[in-house]
């Protein structure tokens, strides 16, 4: 596969209004992702609640990805993840039709496969497509690791089945899988630990924090990859306090919060059962972020 999704790409959040997808919002969102140096957004993830949003909602969203994204050099890595494979099977196909450039799945939650089911679950969605494939392992919010071994087999036996976005939030996880497969896209899926992981050979990052700060991130994410380790870390570094911040609670509530104080969003609204954050959270989140330029408020 040539052309594959690499860089500082972004788990763009989905913005309601009245209990429903605000689409205006959502495409100026986007928008400004581009306009920042974002290599790929990456609608309805962890981040986008995708948990809570119906199919119609998830494939509006990546629809309008695709739209915005059009004659950009910002690609789009679209979310198709869900516990019941022929669901994903269906989401894929949907966003590869829609043209978007890659599609990344998170690993199954609840029902918690074997290393075998985790297998052919991936194989299952992958096989039903043809764009490339990023398997997506969060272990802390869907109760099941896809082990490295796994992570090889996938990637020597399924074509399209490029990488993957680990938010173990272990370095040596990396190291594990590239000390093996050193062709494997690894992204980073912890925003505190970018710089690490991109250090160790990673491809790029997901991320939480470019919601907020698109263009620090691609900064960031770019000197790495030049080899510029030394601004690659000091952009890590300048941007700890707001990382850990953003996961004071569940993700997406203190980036959302973080949006609506800084003016990105007219409205704070979450899909239950999130709801805003304590007050005290909201303070703390505000006095962190005024520590940051905000662009294209």
């Amino acid at each position: 596969m040539s052309n594959l999704i690499s860089g500082a790409t972004t788990a763009i959040i989905t913005p309601f209004k009245n209990g429903s997808l605000d689409e205006a919002t959502y495409a100026k969102l986007i928008q400004r992702q581009i306009d920042n140096g974002i290599d790929a957004v990456c609608p309805v993830g962890t981040t986008g609640e995708s948990a809570t949003l119906s199919h119609d909602e998830h494939k509006r969203c990546i629809e309008i990805a695709v739209a915005v994204c059009k004659d950009t050099s910002t690609k789009v890595l679209a979310g198709a993840g869900s516990n019941a494979t022929h669901e994903a099977i269906d989401i894929a196909r949907h966003a590869e039709a829609c043209g978007v450039d890659a599609i990344f799945s998170v690993s199954p939650y609840y029902n918690k496969p074997s290393q075998e089911g985790l297998y052919q679950h991936y194989k299952a969605i992958a096989k039903s497509v043809e764009i490339p494939f990023m398997l997506y392992n969060v272990p802390g919010r869907t109760g099941v690791d896809i082990k490295a071994e796994t992570v090889w087999r996938l990637f020597d036996n399924v074509p399209n089945i490029f990488g993957i976005k680990e938010a173990t939030g272990s370095i040596e996880r990396t190291v594990e899988l590239l000390s093996k497969r050193p062709d494997l896209y690894v992204f980073s899926g912890d925003d505190a630990i970018d710089y690490p992981i991109l250090a160790s050979g990673g491809k790029g990052v997901t991320s939480v924090t470019a919601n907020l700060l698109p263009d620090m991130k691609s900064q960031l994410v770019h000197a790495a990859l030049k080899g510029d380790f030394q601004t690659a870390k000091a952009l890590n570094d300048k941007l700890y306090p707001v990382n850990k911040v953003l996961f004071c609670e569940s993700n997406p509530i203190p980036i959302k919060a973080a949006m609506y104080i800084a003016g990105l969003i007219d409205h704070l609204e979450y899909r239950l059962p999130l709801v805003e954050p304590s007050s005290k959270h909201m303070r703390l989140i505000e006095e962190v972020i005024n520590n940051y330029k905000i662009v294209g408020v």
